[in-house]
């Protein structure tokens, strides 16, 4: 008879923990005490665990494994940024930045190996979508951005996005949980108003999420306020037009009271005229929302250039002009490929 495949740990709720314990003759109350060793503490071996007596711990060792995600390689940007591959427990490999700022220490994670959805200008696009990460695995990266940023810079973190490989809202139900176990008393405790998910658009999960009146931060990836521009640079636009975008976004302030950032990088004699700024205009006024224009960072794949600095500079002050809220960005990371758009396992590189 072949021995029973152990369980990740991680992957039982806290009430399946508890019924473990008294299945085995163990006190109820020793969920609570390995809960917050995964949850809040971060183990990732059942030995650190050492409020549990030995025989629990190896009656844990008997039923359960981990299966942490750990930092395969990192390289550190001439501005100070970390770009880190995470070896995940199949051996696959997903990007994560750490994004220092004066005010802040911002965690980029990623939520799927590859992407699906095949943006024009994102190297991650033409990757294969591998499989979804599972919330432990989404976790581990911000535990791993997060002990970067004290060890390398003694400061906490204090934001995060996710913003690195893959569209969030393709893994909803895995993002909704890591989200929680990162923002939950008993997880890391980081407030869901410094978490931002970034979208590429998919209007019946914004419409969800709305519905699940979550507390996070959302972006939109919009790129182009013009649905035949922005059907060419990402497919995605095709099933989700700007119309339907739009209803879908104000309907999510309407539920969140969350002002929603659209995110736009400026790319050279595509998006970057005073028209494209008229139509962004007109996209931003239908619900209440921030823009961050985006310098483009240029990808093996593809022919696009980033728009130059006086065209992204009239380009935010035509908007600014209408009482807009613009913040130009401007790339972090861009001489180890961690800048937005860059991310794609080119392991040949790191070191």
């Amino acid at each position: 008879m072949m021995p029973e495949k152990k369980k990740d740990i991680r992957k039982l709720s806290a009430k399946q923990l508890k019924e473990f314990f008294v299945a085995n003759g163990e006190k109820a109350f020793r969920s609570k005490q390995v809960w917050e060793w995964l949850w809040k503490k971060s183990a990732t071996d059942f030995d650190s665990m050492t409020n549990l007596s030995l025989k629990t711990r190896e009656l844990l060792k008997e039923h359960f494994v981990f299966n942490p995600v750990e930092v395969h390689t990192s390289q550190l940007s001439s501005d100070g940024t970390v770009k880190s591959a995470f070896r995940l427990a199949d051996g696959n490999l997903v990007e994560g930045v750490l994004i220092p700022a004066e005010d802040r220490m911002t965690a980029c994670v990623s939520s799927q190996v590859g992407c699906s959805l095949s943006c024009k200008f994102c190297a991650t696009g033409y990757m294969d979508r591998k499989r979804n990460l599972d919330p432990a695995e989404i976790y581990d990266q911000v535990v791993q951005v997060k002990r970067q940023a004290e060890e390398r810079y003694d400061q906490p973190l204090t934001n995060i996005v996710y913003m690195g490989m893959g569209e969030p809202l393709l893994n909803y139900a895995n993002m909704m949980k890591s989200i929680e176990r990162i923002t939950a008393e008993d997880g890391l405790g980081m407030s869901p108003r410094r978490i931002t998910v970034s979208t590429a658009g998919i209007a019946k999960m914004i419409t969800k999420m709305a519905d699940d009146e979550v507390r996070f931060r959302l972006a939109l990836s919009l790129h182009a306020a013009n649905d035949k521009k922005r059907d060419t640079i990402m497919p995605i636009n095709e099933t989700n037009t700007l119309e339907a975008l739009a209803e879908a976004l104000r309907y999510f302030y309407e539920k969140t009271k969350n002002r929603i950032t659209l995110e736009y990088i400026v790319f050279h004699n595509f998006n970057d005229g005073e028209e494209d700024a008229r139509e962004l205009l007109a996209f931003a006024r239908k619900f209440p929302c921030r823009i961050n224009i985006i310098e483009y960072n240029p990808i093996a794949e593809a022919d696009f250039q980033n728009a130059e600095k006086d065209k992204i500079d009239a380009f935010a002050e035509f908007l600014e002009r209408k009482g807009v809220t613009v913040n130009v960005r401007r790339s972090r990371g861009k001489d180890i490929d961690a800048a937005c758009g860059q991310l794609a396992n080119r392991e040949k590189e790191a070191s």
